[in-house]
């Protein structure tokens, strides 16, 4: 691959060293913890990037998107739970993985749901087995853990064997910045599904997977009993929003987006960038967080962040980046083809805008891809 001087911004840098630590850092956790990472690739969505979360093996994924799971199935994931709730015009993808012998568990939340499943098992004569979704904290879809359809539609399932356990996603951990805030919603998500699975126990069903999980929860559990498996995906990279919450700190954050200097409006204490929008998307997930973060931390090459230099406002192709608000520090000179690193609100969102990562691999630079698309 070309040398950093030839590659043209903005790219998508990524710190191989860092993300190796991030991934070690959480599977010692959940070992600890005596629990199962099911990592989650919607963040990374590059085989390169789950090669090393497993040490070159082919361990138990989540994905987000049938394309993911495809893509994955291909290089040899055959244990995979596609954790959005499932609709009827993809079925016929989910039926073909599991018939070449690729394990695609869906996830549901209402009969209608769990009965076009079955239809379609029965039509093509294959196993879809099914997860149903819990709502552990009012963030998302799922039913509520007392509401009695979990133990119907568990039995319309289990009836036809495809009935698999309960997942369930504590996104309310994400609005959660204090260390004790934290533990509770991961005590919260842990109790709410081992209340859900003896509830089913007690209606005579079994339910051999208990799937919670987000990277706040895991980091911040302190106990796990009955879960029988941890989602998390942003760990892998880690981001601001999960910075502003006290998860990781600044270090911890292994992409940036490398973008050129191409202006400078002194007069508005603007410096502008090449990368906007289509760089760095438009999350704001820093906005109601403690330190607001615009869109982007900025850093010199080697990672040292600027004090209190961010990027404030974007629009497709252009980036401005100024100092926050009410700061004291100086704008640093920053001269027409200079480079800066740009540290991402949300990993996921800012990965979804770039093709593949630049790695540094000793003295040469790789080029890892991933999956877009649905």
């Amino acid at each position: 691959m070309a040398s950093f001087s030839e590659l043209t911004t903005p790219y998508l840098l990524l710190d191989p060293v860092v993300m190796q630590r991030n991934i070690d850092f959480l599977q010692q956790r959940m070992e600890k913890l005596g629990v199962q990472l099911r990592p989650h690739v919607k963040t990374a969505k590059s085989l390169q990037v789950a090669q090393r979360i497993f040490n070159g093996d082919h361990g138990p994924i989540t994905v987000s998107t049938l394309k993911e799971a495809e893509y994955f199935a291909e290089h040899g994931y055959t244990d995979i739970t596609y954790a959005v709730g499932i609709s009827p015009d993809k079925l016929a993808r989910v039926a073909r993985l599991n018939r070449a012998d690729v394990t695609v568990r869906v996830l549901l939340d209402s009969l209608t749901q769990a009965e076009q499943v079955m239809a379609w098992a029965a039509r093509e004569q294959v196993k879809i087995p099914a997860l149903i979704e819990i709502d552990c904290d009012g963030e998302r879809a799922g039913l509520r853990e007392n509401d009695p359809k979990i133990v119907e539609i568990a039995e319309l399932l289990a009836k036809n064997d495809l009935f698999s356990g309960i997942l369930m996603h504590a996104g309310g951990s994400y609005h959660c910045p204090s260390k004790a805030a934290k533990e509770a919603a991961a005590e919260h998500e842990r109790a709410t599904a081992v209340a859900v699975r003896d509830r089913l126990q007690a209606a005579g069903l079994e339910c051999p997977i208990v799937s919670v999980g987000s990277t706040p929860t895991a980091y911040f559990a302190q106990d796990l009993s009955g879960v029988t498996e941890v989602r998390a995906g942003v760990y892998v990279f880690q981001d601001l929003v999960m910075a502003g919450i006290h998860v990781c700190q600044l270090k911890d954050i292994a992409i940036s987006v490398v973008a050129t200097v191409i202006g400078h409006r002194p007069e508005k204490g603007w410096i502008m960038t090449d990368a906007g929008w289509m760089a760095l998307s438009r999350d704001r997930g820093t906005a109601n967080q403690e330190v607001d973060q615009g869109y982007g931390v900025v850093c010199a090459m080697d990672g040292t962040p600027y004090s209190d230099l961010i990027v404030t406002s974007t629009s497709q192709e252009h980036g401005i980046v100024a100092l926050r608000k009410g700061s004291k520090a100086k704008l640093p000179k920053l001269e027409v083809g200079s480079k800066v690193r740009i540290l991402p609100n949300h990993a996921c969102a800012t990965a979804s805008q770039f093709d593949g990562y630049v790695v540094p691999d000793a003295d040469q630079l790789a080029f890892w891809p991933r999956i877009n698309g649905w």
